[in-house]
């Protein structure tokens, strides 16, 4: 059996050029496809699962809505980072706009508002809260049967994994991991992509 293949969508930015290219991150991408070149060359569908890095503009993204649902009804995956108007474009996201604290952690005995949602999900296998805790822009309606990971302890969800919208998986989050990490701060956003790229390969191979 050959292994999984993951597509990265990448829109050529500085931050999504030095996440990918990224030695710690650069084996768990099979290719990269360019966000503009999405609808002309189809060969991403190929794939088992497209990875949506974070802040893509969704006019490319939105122009494959139809491709994208053929590639879940195919039983594949889809991940959604955030800041791409995933709900625009995929089946079942619904996205709620919050306010966004960027520097909530120097209150003293600040709390970020999130908690985990799912202890014993194989992603907490290879990360913490504390990995996927910086801030988020916005927060998700949780679909019927879906998991989600990380809640808003004020509601919603801002991680979770759907496996019940489609014949496929989605992976959906307001997280922008690949913009802070491509942009050299935020040092959970290197470990949140750390511990979720090793979980998305094993879980991609039956092993979650």
């Amino acid at each position: 059996m050959s292994a999984p293949r993951i597509v990265a969508v990448d829109a050529g930015t500085y931050f999504h050029r030095t996440t990918f290219s990224d030695p710690r991150f650069a084996p768990y991408f099979d290719a990269l496809v360019y966000a503009p070149e999405l609808a002309a060359d189809l060969d991403w569908m190929e794939a088992d699962c497209l990875f949506v890095a974070s802040r893509q503009d969704p006019a490319f993204l939105q122009a494959v809505r139809e491709p994208i649902a053929d590639f879940l009804a195919a039983g594949k995956t889809v991940v959604a980072m955030g800041e791409s108007q995933s709900e625009t474009w995929l089946p079942g996201v619904v996205w709620h706009p919050s306010e966004v604290n960027f520097w909530w952690w120097l209150t003293p005995g600040a709390d970020s508002g999130l908690r985990i949602g799912a202890t014993e999900h194989g992603l907490f296998k290879h990360l913490t809260l504390a990995d996927a805790t910086w801030h988020h822009h916005g927060y998700l309606d949780v679909p019927h049967g879906a998991i989600s990971l990380v809640n808003r302890a004020a509601g919603g969800s801002i991680l979770y994994e759907d496996r019940m919208t489609t014949s496929g998986r989605i992976i959906a989050t307001t997280l922008d991991p690949c913009y802070h990490h491509g942009s050299n701060f935020m040092p959970a956003t290197t470990r949140f992509l750390t511990g979720f790229l090793h979980w998305l390969r094993e879980s991609l191979t039956g092993n979650p």
